[in-house]
């Protein structure tokens, strides 16, 4: 198999915020790297270091102090309908259904009833809420809400996928669910996805890479390519080196 091509590259991003009378307050300093096509890349940072400004900027809602984001090696400012985001606040709209919610993005794009019930219920069997289609987001587990959340993301029919932090808020049993889950979707759908979170076992068990970052200003510390066959055991050995290796390396939480 060759080498996968580049879809998405981050280059020398930095943020900076600024306030009359105070001194800058840097947050990404010349942030780069890059994730191939199809690719399940991890970035793992102590918590505060800068990933979610740093997402924000890829998806568009924030503008870089310096740097370029580019998608397919075409500089993308504002971000991009290639681009779909899923983030640990799951904004579902409470007076809308779970269908209501995962078609919203084709409804407004202005799809066809027909097509985007189809299409949104096909993602949402995927997730695993055949049934609840008619359920309003207070009637759903926190697991269930995030469920929603990716099949609406997914629903825009996305090239690359970004979830920050998706399953920070949930039980422990309810996690590990749920990170079987957008595995098998990935392996599905094929997207390209960037996982953000500040949990080592989580990225190890799901990355194919993980770019680790220092406390803030967020700069990369170092990329780790992860060889461990599908599924991963956190009790292997090679699993548990790894963990201990990039621990020593991750920078404390500030």
């Amino acid at each position: 198999m060759g080498v996968k091509a580049e879809k998405l590259r981050i280059e020398k991003l930095s943020k900076s915020y600024c306030k009359k009378g105070l001194p800058d307050f840097c947050v990404l300093d010349e942030v780069s790297f890059d994730i191939k096509e199809q690719e399940f890349l991890v970035l793992l940072g102590p918590g505060l270091c800068g990933k979610s400004v740093l997402l924000n900027i890829v998806s568009g809602l924030e503008k870089a102090t310096s740097g370029k984001v580019l998608v397919d090696g075409k500089e993308i400012a504002g971000g991009s309908r290639k681009i779909s985001m899923v983030f640990q606040k799951t904004g579902l709209l409470s007076w809308k259904t779970v269908m209501e919610n995962v078609e919203i993005g084709p409804k407004y794009a202005g799809q066809p009833k027909e097509e985007r019930r189809k299409t949104a219920q096909k993602y949402i069997d995927l997730v695993g809420l055949t049934g609840f289609e008619k359920a309003y987001p207070r009637q759903l587990s926190g697991g269930m809400k995030q469920r929603v959340g990716i099949a609406r993301a997914y629903t825009a029919d996305p090239e690359i996928l970004i979830l920050d932090e998706p399953f920070g808020a949930l039980d422990a049993q309810t996690r590990y669910s749920m990170e079987d889950e957008i595995l098998k979707l990935w392996s599905k759908e094929k997207k390209t996805v960037l996982f953000v979170t500040n949990n080592i076992e989580e990225a190890l068990y799901l990355g194919d890479r993980i770019v680790l970052l220092t406390s803030r200003p967020a700069k990369v510390k170092e990329i780790y390519e992860i060889s461990l066959p599908r599924p991963r055991d956190m009790m292997d050995e090679r699993f548990m080196a790894l963990r201990e290796e990039i621990s020593s390396s991750m920078d404390l939480a500030l």
